[in-house]
């Protein structure tokens, strides 16, 4: 079976558990080597590692980190059971909404940026969830 989780670079390692355990209720698990700590309360565990800006990226330096905001083809939802509730949690705690609150056939959701210049999306499935696009032509 293959094993999922999640590493997250963030500048600031503190601010950044601060924001995460505030915004989606996750709590600290391990504590690895400086700058690198494992959050838990997700259906797979997130590890957040501290790594500065304009350092490299990847074994072959295919790039320059930065924490503007930014885009990336991968990015993380965070399924709620309460949106409004998981809204005004990840404001309070740094995060800022882009754009209003979307409905789909699935249910609603948010998107929204970190303090890190990550985006993530808050979901709220209604009780078809992703049923409710499945095509019946495949």
């Amino acid at each position: 079976m293959t094993k999922l989780l999640l590493n997250i670079d963030v500048p600031d390692i503190e601010q950044a558990v601060a924001f995460y355990t505030a915004a989606l209720g996750l709590r600290v698990g391990r504590r690895l080597r400086d700058g690198f700590i494992e959050l838990l309360g997700a259906e797979i565990p997130i590890y957040l590692i501290e790594q500065p800006a304009g350092t490299r990226i990847g074994p072959a330096g295919g790039g320059i980190r930065r924490y503007d905001r930014h885009w990336s083809p991968v990015h993380v939802d965070v399924v709620v059971d309460d949106l409004e509730a998981a809204i005004a949690r990840a404001v309070n705690a740094g995060a800022v909404q882009e754009g209003e609150t979307c409905h789909a056939a699935y249910g609603r959701l948010a998107m929204f940026a970190d303090p890190f210049g990550h985006g993530f999306c808050l979901i709220e499935f209604n009780p078809a969830g992703y049923d409710a696009i499945v095509r019946a032509d495949v």
